[in-house]
């Protein structure tokens, strides 16, 4: 089960597909013009995701080797259909917002990268995970684009106006084509710069100037290799 958890935790954290891997940008930056496309999109592709892994991970000891990425992509295909169709019968006014987006689905970088890395060569159970994590990262990541371009670009947020015009004045850049790419930049930068400083604890017991500065050599760093010598020892030695 800790094989489970650590493929939701690399999915959504570690090897987010668009903040880390920066997979998938055509969905990405095209359908993020609002929150409830980007939720409806990282959903869409997050089913296709957890079947498509389980599919391809069942059956990865019967697919040759020659044929392995065709198979792939009929798998997903087939997959996909069947969310393009259901879609269509039961979420019509999302379906015609994401258009063309959802058969594009099928050649997504996401999808065919986590069967030919992960579900083609490991057991069902931690491919369904990896293709859960996988999706959820693609959805919170198009969530937050959306939510963020939504508001700033028309002051409202699922829909639903949170800042009358009233009171502010919408950037419309963000709700075009650049303000995905604005959007898309700040969030990478403001994940690796929080990642970084979880990265980077200080060392308990280092001062401020470093390992240079440092005599400690029991820590396990670089302190033996700068240790400061009394100056009585130094004399001593002379």
């Amino acid at each position: 089960m800790g094989t489970c958890m650590e493929r939701l935790y690399n999915g959504i954290i570690k090897e987010n597909p668009t903040f880390v891997l920066v997979l998938g940008m055509c969905p990405t930056l095209a359908v993020t013009t609002s929150a409830i496309n980007g939720l409806g999109m990282g959903l869409s592709t997050t089913v296709v995701l957890i079947m498509s892994n389980m599919m391809i991970s069942l059956l990865r000891k019967v697919i040759p080797d020659g044929v392995r990425m065709p198979a792939f992509i009929v798998i997903v295909a087939s997959f996909v259909t069947i969310v393009q169709f259901l879609m269509e019968g039961f979420v019509p006014s999302l379906y015609d917002s994401l258009g063309l987006y959802i058969p594009l689905i099928v050649v997504n970088c996401i999808i065919l990268g986590r069967a030919e890395s992960y579900a083609s060569k490991n057991p069902v159970l931690p491919s369904i995970f990896d293709g859960i994590g996988m999706g959820l990262g693609f959805t919170l990541s198009l969530t937050l684009i959306g939510c963020f371009r939504e508001l700033v670009g028309s002051g409202a947020l699922f829909g639903f106006t949170v800042l009358p015009e009233t009171i502010y004045t919408p950037i419309t850049i963000f709700v075009l084509a650049p303000g995905a790419f604005f959007v898309l930049s700040f969030l990478t930068a403001a994940r690796n710069k929080i990642m970084t400083k979880k990265k980077a604890p200080a060392a308990s017991g280092c001062n401020e100037g470093g390992c240079a500065s440092c005599g400690n050599s029991s820590c396990g760093g670089h302190g033996a290799f700068y240790k400061v010598e009394p100056e009585d020892q130094k004399t001593e030695k002379e």
